[in-house]
């Protein structure tokens, strides 16, 4: 089988670049011919703003070039709006995978007018693909709700990838691994750190909130900012730490939380999104209020004083079960396959 793949970026400690990275690696071991497009290897603007549409401009305009070439695929596989263009170019059997609301990500982060025009985009986008597919459960009722057709096959992490080896900076580390951004929450740390003096919180990471984050943190002892690190460095951070906090106001299902379960980290999350697939209240994980400073500090502290070796052992036997990508790329191979049997 020839698959092309399209996605904003193949590379990285995004959520998006991980699964699509993942996803191309796993189709070659099953023995499939596959190519990409990514900012990896096509031009895009380094503009706030511009990035995703230079992309979805420069990626559509390679697939026209392939096209010329006789270029021909099987299957093209393309992972949010800005990939739907260059995916409607191609004649073969589409599929389309949201990583979440694409619209109420583009509304938290450019505002409503904005977020208006991807709704509108992202209802034609879903309409070109022969199939539809989301990483979480919540997204996908979501999208059901508009009257579409969804397939659920959920994010998942390669267990191999978990490292031996663990970084622990300080005894009380509560680690945050993720982009620096309004949706995720993560300037809210600032305030819990506040809250508890003892505890020290690593964030790792980069995004648009660093220099607020930098300066919001001055006079806190507590709170260390470590930027961007490889993945396999952040996973030995990750994995030396006493609690994984994610404090998000939107999400998806994020890798960050199959990670920290895969190393059998307790898990504070916020109950939004994809979070409440994973995390079940004191079963998997702690939840926490959204936008709610005094939830997340007690469920952190719960986190800490309670005995959390059958949470961490639970949460890690669901990642066994349904989160790795043993069991997710055969679902991407059934749905591929069951496409190509289909008449155009």
């Amino acid at each position: 089988m020839k698959v092309l793949v399209i996605a904003p970026r193949t590379s990285g400690i995004g959520g998006i670049a991980y699964h699509t990275s993942k996803l191309i690696e796993h189709l070659r071991r099953k023995g499939n011919d596959v190519e990409s497009i990514s900012v990896e290897n096509t031009p895009f603007l380094k503009i706030k703003g511009l990035m995703n549409p230079s992309f979805s401009l420069s990626s559509s305009a390679k697939v026209s070039i392939l096209r010329l070439k006789g270029e021909k695929f099987d299957i093209v596989h393309a992972h949010n709006l800005p990939s739907a263009l260059p995916m409607k170019l191609l004649n073969c059997k589409k599929v389309l995978t949201l990583h979440g609301v694409y619209s109420e990500q583009v509304s938290s982060l450019h505002g409503s007018f904005f977020g208006n025009l991807a709704n509108k985009f992202e209802k034609k986008a879903i309409k070109w693909a022969n199939a539809f597919t989301v990483v979480s459960k919540s997204t996908k009722e979501f999208y059901e709700k508009l009257g579409f057709n969804v397939t659920y096959i959920p994010n998942a992490i390669d267990l191999e990838d978990m490292p031996k080896e663990k970084i622990t900076l300080y005894e009380d580390q509560v680690t945050y691994v993720g982009r620096l951004s309004y949706e995720k929450g993560v300037d809210l740390l600032v305030e819990v750190a506040k809250r508890l003096p003892k505890l020290n919180f690593v964030l790792i990471g980069d995004g648009p909130l660093y220099a607020k984050l930098v300066e919001a943190s001055k006079g806190l002892s507590n709170v260390h900012l470590l930027g961007y690190k490889p993945r396999e460095e952040a996973l030995k951070y990750l994995a030396g730490s006493r609690v994984f906090i994610l404090p998000s106001r939107s999400e998806g299902l994020s890798t960050s939380i199959l990670e920290a379960m895969a190393l059998r980290v307790p898990v504070v999350a916020t109950n939004v999104g994809g979070n409440l697939e994973l995390v079940q209240d004191e079963v998997t994980g702690l939840l926490a209020e959204s936008n709610n400073v005094e939830s997340m500090v007690k469920s952190i502290q719960k986190a800490l004083e309670g005995s959390s070796t059958e949470v961490t052992q639970r949460a890690y036997e669901l990642i066994v079960s349904t989160y790795s990508w043993k069991v997710v790329i055969e679902s991407y191979l059934s749905l591929y396959k069951k496409l190509l049997c289909e008449k155009n």
